[in-house]
């Protein structure tokens, strides 16, 4: 019978452990400012770690150090090794809830009462990472086996699942539904517990039960169900996987088998709640902490008719209907010392594949067919278990068993453009140069408020939202809202459209989407409703309900999307790029011809780059912002197969951060009036939040060139001009590309067409700045100055009548020569390139 051995670990209260990865000891933390170490199978005494804080409310361990996190918000590292503190890594405002380690001890996550999760570096201290995207503070943390993810269980009920394969972690995924409401206190559990083959992961939830779920699809798979009739309050897995031990806040502590979610134990000595388990790395010994101060070191925890499930190799997930669990009881038995049957006789079935084939025919490596018939020494020998030595190599440690991540690609997460997280209990659904959309949060309903800029055109609007909009979209005409479906009340998706004015009684409307199916993104234009979903199809709607188009997008996921007028620019993930991240792919289709002007193109974005925002500029041309601080816009869009992305602004290279001393990024609002409005965000700010921020607009500045080094001190201001007047020929060139391509293929105003030959001045006139630039740099120049005489536009004649006339105010008459001969022969008609 297995012996049962509490001790009375800490002061009467929440206590909570943790083995070191080798096994060699248990640390235990608790209310008072004592942290104890355990010498696994000793009955010693503990070390005792004498600190200045109590009230600990988690612990972590590597086989050289822990962390221990308190309720006085300080999140400190000790070292084993001297049994002394080493430093604080972290403070928070707010007492810790939670820690969690990767796998190779680099970094810790901690969750506190405060809204964010702070990653920080166990070895540099001033490395840390944010995790914003939860609306209420986090009571547990947990870090996948490959260290790669973190799930982060919040008090609202979602678990927010990051990614930090990238250098900013990347929220990809919000499981909802699955783990219950609690307070960060509570002894009831929301904790992620990673399955140790990585491919999936189980979460206690609100029906009592443990829900597995799978890490590729997110889809829920096998349960254990019916071990406890109240909250789970702590689980973990068996080292190999195999087996699983849950306890409640019922006082239950109940034993499980991966395989069939069998109950295979349930004890029934447990006096108070258990609110920490762990496995020991390699013995039959299983060992939990209460919320009474006592640790409890079980040894003989799986019953002798069960302990072989702690000898067999890693076992895979409890997956529905996969391959793995089918033949997971195949793996090879552990034998009785001299008995190649087995020491049960009543395990005959088990081992019947082994009588079978052989002793070697089932062995992990497939090189069974070796016979050492020489003495060589080159074949494996079998030990007293059945198996062949580590590597058949006489000598070399046992390889060890590294547990299976599933490979997954990285796939960009959808948005609403526009909007904001929670922070707090309010959010911003839409902000754009027409106004403000944001709601707070009042529990069991919302409260929206719609404000605009321009108050003597509109007025502000609230109202009380029972539906909890997640999304909105506003502009001139009307204000478009969205909602998630609801388990809980049975509530379908809903897309509510208010306008802003009408002139008869009625004119909103409401639509429910098919069961099942959400908005991912949407947007509004003066003429249509645009919704991606779900199930990848793009709903188009008239302002006024009428569903026009239903179609699946090629790209999906979907990641976002944005309108103007008839056109309508969607966004999906594609095909997977050599860095394992999927290639954004856009499509433009004008819904009223039903023609795509550009159809599957790729978004132009570096590796590691995200899309921060996209829209129309005023002028109707797609751009772009990203987390390079990059803004870009298309060019030629709307000819098939010739857009190009071309940058507008990079906002790193702003004068205003030239001097180094100011950090801050910028929020991207909108392209108009040929500025680029945004909203300045500091302090290392993702988001805008409340207060209501203002707007700023910067001009356009195209990243052509930088000044050259080495140049000459004397030289650096003529230099600097001659840069801004190349970037500002640039930039002219540009818009009147963009103006040109509006008059060719729409139906444009009498102010757009004249916008043409204006537009095409600005190009002349930055001509021309640049050729009395090289003209004044002296006569070799003179090769130059002619080249950019060539490229002017006006055709009348009078630019390069101009040109002649500086290239004689420098007394370059060899370049007035050929200026005058360029002219001449374009009055005629002939090709200019001919004398280039």
């Amino acid at each position: 019978m297995a012996a049962l051995r509490g001790r009375p670990a800490h002061s009467p209260g929440p206590t909570y452990l943790a083995y070191t990865p080798n096994g060699k000891k248990l640390i235990t933390v608790g209310l008072n400012s004592a942290l104890r170490v355990f010498q696994h199978g000793s009955t010693n005494e503990p070390t005792i770690i004498d600190v200045v804080t109590d009230g600990h409310t988690a612990v972590v361990a590597t086989n050289d150090f822990i962390v221990v996190g308190a309720e006085d918000g300080s999140v400190t590292k000790y070292s084993l090794l001297t049994n002394s503190m080493e430093e604080i890594l972290v403070r928070s405002s707010l007492p810790i809830r939670d820690l969690s380690l990767s796998k190779d001890g680099e970094w810790v996550a901690v969750a506190s009462d405060e809204l964010e999760v702070k990653v920080v570096n166990t070895r540099d201290m001033t490395r840390i990472m944010h995790l914003r995207e939860q609306s209420r503070p986090v009571k547990h943390v947990a870090f996948d086996i490959s260290g790669s993810m973190i799930a982060v269980s919040c008090t609202d009920g979602i678990v927010y699942m990051y990614s930090l394969s990238s250098e900013q972690p990347q929220l990809v995924k919000r499981v909802d539904g699955l783990i219950k409401t609690l307070e960060t206190d509570a002894e009831a559990s929301a904790k992620i517990a990673w399955h140790p083959d990585g491919r999936a992961f189980a979460a206690p939830t609100s029906t009592k039960d443990i829900q597995c779920v799978a890490r590729s699809d997110w889809a829920r798979q096998k349960a254990f169900t019916g071990g406890h009739r109240a909250d789970i309050s702590a689980v973990a897995w068996s080292p190999n996987g195999a087996l699983f031990a849950t306890a409640g806040v019922d006082k239950s502590l109940c034993l499980w088998e991966t395989r069939s979610q069998r109950l295979l134990k349930t004890f029934e000595d447990i006096q108070n709640t258990i609110l920490a388990i762990d496995w020991h790395p390699t013995d039959n010994v299983c060992s939990y902490t209460n919320s009474n101060g006592e640790l409890f070191i079980r040894e003989g925890f799986v019953p002798g008719e069960h302990a072989k499930h702690l000898r067999i190799a890693l076992q895979p997930s409890p997956m529905n209907s996969d391959p793995l669990s089918e033949v997971s009881g195949n793996a090879r038995k552990p034998l009785a010392k001299g008995d190649k049957h087995g020491g049960s006789r009543g395990g005959a079935e088990e081992n019947y594949l082994d009588d079978l084939l052989g002793p070697d025919a089932m062995s992990e490596d497939e090189a069974g067919f070796i016979e050492d018939d020489d003495g060589a020494g080159y074949a494996e020998e079998v030990n007293n278990f059945g198996k062949r030595s580590a590597n058949g190599i006489p000598g070399r440690p046992a390889k060890r068993f590294e547990p299976y991540s599933a490979w997954q690609p990285q796939v960009h997460e959808a948005f609403q453009p526009g909007s904001t997280p929670w922070r707090g209990d309010r959010r911003y659904l839409c902000l754009n140069l027409t106004g403000f959309v944001w709601t707070v949060s009042q529990d069991t309903h919302h409260t929206v408020t719609v404000e605009f800029h321009d108050r003597q055109e509109h007025r502000d609007f609230h109202f009380t939202d029972p539906y909890k909009y997640d999304k909105a979209s506003l502009n001139e005409k009307g204000t478009l809202f969205s909602c998630r479906p609801s388990i809980q009340s049975q509530q379908r998706a809903i897309l509510y459209y208010r306008p802003h004015e009408t002139w008869t009684t009625r004119t909103e409307w409401k639509t429910q989407l098919p069961p099942g199916e959400e908005v991912i993104s949407m947007s509004l234009s003066e003429s249509c409703i645009v919704a991606m979903t779900s199930k990848g199809y793009v709903r188009i709607y008239s302002l006024f309900g009428l569903p026009l188009k239903v179609y699946r997008q090629k790209s999906m996921p979907a990641v976002a999307c944005a309108s103007f007028r008839d056109y309508v620019m969607t966004i999906g993930n594609g095909a997977i790029g050599g860095d394992g991240t999927t290639q954004m792919r856009y499509t433009i289709d004008n819904i009223r011809r039903d023609e795509s002007c550009q159809n599957e193109d790729a978004v132009a974005l570096p590796g590691g780059t995200q899309l921060r925002n996209v829209f129309f500029s005023d002028k109707g041309d797609p751009c772009i912002y990203d987390t390079d601080g990059v803004l870009l816009i298309l060019l030629h869009w709307r000819t098939p197969g010739q857009a190009k992305w071309v940058p507008l602004l990079d906002t790193k290279t702003l004068d205003r951060l030239a001097s180094g001393r100011k950090d801050e990024t910028y929020w991207p609002v909108a392209v108009a009036n040929n500025k680029f409005h945004c909203i300045i965000l500091k302090g290392g700010d993702a988001y805008p939040h409340f207060p209501r921020p203002l707007l700023v607009d910067f001009d356009f500045k195209i990243p052509v060139s930088s000044m050259a080094a080495g140049a000459a001190e004397g030289d650096e201001g003529e230099l600097a001009q001659v840069k801004a007047l190349e970037e500002s020929y640039v930039r002219a060139s540009l818009q009147h590309s963009l103006v040109q391509d509006l008059v060719e293929n729409t139906n444009a105003t009498n102010a757009q067409k004249a916008e043409v030959p204006m537009l095409e001045r600005e190009v002349d006139k930055a001509l021309l700045q640049l050729l009395a630039a090289e003209c004044r740099e002296g006569e070799e120049r003179g090769m130059k100055a002619l080249e950019i005489a060539a490229l002017m536009r006006d055709r009348s004649g009078k630019m390069l009548e101009a040109a002649g006339k500086i290239a004689a105010r420098f007394q370059r008459d060899i370049l007035g020569e050929k200026i005058t001969q360029l002219a001449e022969r374009r009055l005629v008609g002939l090709v200019d390139d001919e004398d280039m």
